[in-house]
């Protein structure tokens, strides 16, 4: 059922371009399992928020997370390197992919359904407390927990095929053999020091060596969302990822 349900995934994105018509195309998919009871579920309670949810909250027989990474190709985020503004390319895929998301979470749920099993699908943002800028569910999290990859100094999750594109995830009460996380760092400033590209490229000061003001990062992204309003809704800016070492792949391997 593993192999099924990749196959699916990697398929349903490879498609959705030419069904619906979008600007934007993707590479092919990433995708990764943590089993329900891993024992960092309960961790995220500390690192992210006491009111991070469980699987076993959302599902109450839960037994598999399933995590997927979907990159951006390379054109578009080359395009979005310049400038303080974010690219319409970007924004548009940002929206773009909410709506992949959304939609194959949905058909991967379809499918687990008829081999007499539940699932229960996540959004893709905007599923966090505009306050404190602190969500239930954290995609990143849940990604690094089925060992998508591993954080990089710019707070994202760099994976195998980099740190530019979107995460989802879903829960499901069918039972799939987790995937092993890696031990080894992907984010060179963390392995060995040797680079720091993503400061240097942070628009409005956010993101320091020691320190993410996201409140501050928010603002930008606020900013962007009023230009492109017109587009629909992308709270985005992406600076500090376009045409880094580790914007398409793990650049310490």
């Amino acid at each position: 059922m593993k192999k099924l349900l990749i196959r699916a995934i990697k398929d349903y994105v490879k498609n959705f371009q030419i069904i619906n018509n979008t600007k934007t195309d993707w590479n092919e998919p990433l995708v990764s399992f943590a089993s329900s009871a891993d024992p960092l579920f309960l961790e995220l309670k500390k690192v992210v928020s006491i009111s991070h949810n469980l699987p076993t909250d959302l599902i109450e027989d839960a037994q598999t997370v399933i995590s997927y990474f979907i990159p951006f190709q390379k054109e578009m985020v080359t395009g979005n390197k310049k400038g303080e503004i974010a690219s319409e390319g970007w924004v548009l895929a940002y929206i773009e992919t909410n709506k992949l998301i959304t939609d194959l979470n949905e058909y991967i749920a379809g499918q687990i359904a008829k081999t007499g099993h539940q699932s229960v699908v996540l959004p893709p943002t905007h599923n966090y407390n505009q306050v404190n800028l602190v969500s239930d569910w954290s995609h990143k999290h849940i990604g690094y927990i089925a060992g998508l990859g591993k954080f990089g100094l710019h707070q994202m999750l760099i994976t195998d095929k980099g740190c530019c594109g979107r995460l989802g995830s879903m829960i499901t009460n069918l039972k799939v053999e987790p995937t092993k996380r890696p031990i080894e760092e992907y984010c060179l400033y963390k392995y060995n020091k040797s680079c720091g590209e993503c400061i240097k490229k942070c628009i409005n000061g956010a993101l320091q060596i020691d320190n993410f003001d996201k409140h501050k990062c928010y603002e930008k992204t606020l900013s962007n969302a009023e230009i492109y309003k017109e587009k629909g809704l992308a709270d985005v800016c992406g600076k500090c990822i376009s045409v880094v070492p580790c914007s398409f792949t793990n650049p310490v391997v």
